[in-house]
């Protein structure tokens, strides 16, 4: 199989809305050199920027996704696929197209003013990562946390990437106001197993560096042991927890991975190019808390799987938390401060 230059895979899985399906001749493409595949954006004329959450197993009823597909390119990625909605795939097609909404700051104000808005925590990200590489040139992020403050709704923004600290000064003044906690996914402290899982995104250390000076800021965080891979990352977990509570970090949670639909193929197909030795481990070690299956879409079950192995990485993460400090206060932010027609000029001395 062909390979391709800084991105977390080659394949294009079938669509499965699709009826034809594109089956790449290897030895036409080269395999034995790698080839660069350009990211290509388009804008989205989406005329609502809050996706509603019906999930029981989530902590949230809205949330707001600047992007569609994402250039990080994690291998593992539950939000694959989605872009198969698009009748792409959701394998490179889905790190390599991507759909920027550019409108998401100008549709957020307007959301805010309605009538209808309830105040309300707004997960910012939670299917792409909200700072991939294009936010640094678009802003877009930037800009609609400035609408979180202006309104003064509250919002939980989770990113895999240390170009949030960019945002800082916007991020202390919602602090300020009990209005913003930001969770940092960190997968792995190995440095080579993360640029191959997840080449676009920023290093483990850029991560805890980006946790220690949210913390320093004022700014609540959160560290994300996300995804926990059975056989593969699962022992990094107390180092993780450790690490992230050794830069001031008080909560922390944990996910399991997930791989649905063509995820799986993905998945696998990464693991025997990069770590073959690991397939039969890490396969029978998913299927132990998937009650013999790859994947559980179950919400009572989806993000902690079930079984003995599932029970001892819960137990785990309680235990090394107790150990910590970690979880052991409550934490809420304040949506009583909510403008519903934005800042007034006594907003502007509080």
């Amino acid at each position: 199989m062909s390979t391709v230059k800084g991105r977390g895979t080659p394949c294009q899985p079938r669509n499965r809305f699709e009826r034809l399906q594109l089956e790449p001749d290897d030895d036409w493409l080269e395999s034995a050199t790698a080839r660069a595949v350009p990211t290509r954006y388009y804008l989205d004329h989406t005329r609502e920027i809050l996706a509603r959450n019906n999930s029981p197993d989530l902590s949230f009823n809205y949330s707001l996704n600047p992007y569609r597909g994402c250039e990080h390119g994690c291998v593992y990625c539950y939000a694959r696929p989605t872009h198969e909605y698009f009748g792409w795939s959701a394998g490179l097609d889905f790190e390599t197209r991507i759909l920027v909404k550019a409108d998401a700051p100008e549709l957020l104000a307007r959301a805010f003013r309605s009538r209808g808005w309830q105040p309300q925590v707004v997960a910012l990200s939670g299917n792409t990562d909200c700072y991939q590489p294009i936010e640094k040139k678009l802003e877009i992020t930037r800009r609609c946390l400035q609408v979180f403050l202006e309104f003064r709704n509250p919002v939980n923004l989770i990113t895999k990437n240390a170009l949030v600290l960019r945002d800082l000064d916007v991020l202390r003044d919602l602090a300020r106001l009990n209005l913003v906690s930001v969770t940092l996914s960190v997968t792995t402290l190995d440095a080579k197993l993360a640029r191959l899982m997840e080449p676009r995104t920023s290093s483990p250390a850029k991560r805890l560096e980006a946790l220690a000076r949210l913390t320093a800021a004022g700014v609540p965080t959160n560290v994300n042991v996300a995804p926990l891979i059975p056989g593969l990352n699962e022992s990094e977990m107390p180092a993780i927890l450790r690490e992230a509570a050794a830069r001031g970090v008080q909560r922390a949670a944990y996910i399991l991975l997930r791989l649905p639909y063509g995820v799986k193929e993905l998945f696998f197909s990464w693991l025997e190019r990069h770590y073959p030795e690991r397939v039969r481990k890490v396969r029978h070690a998913v299927q132990d808390t998937r009650a013999g299956r790859l994947n559980d879409a179950c919400f009572s079950r989806r993000l902690r799987g079930e079984g003995v192995r599932a029970e001892t990485m819960q137990r785990l993460f309680e235990l090394n938390c107790r150990k910590l400090g970690l979880n052991q206060r409550e934490f809420a932010l304040d949506t009583s401060r909510f403008r519903r027609g934005g800042l007034s000029q006594t907003d502007l001395f509080e």
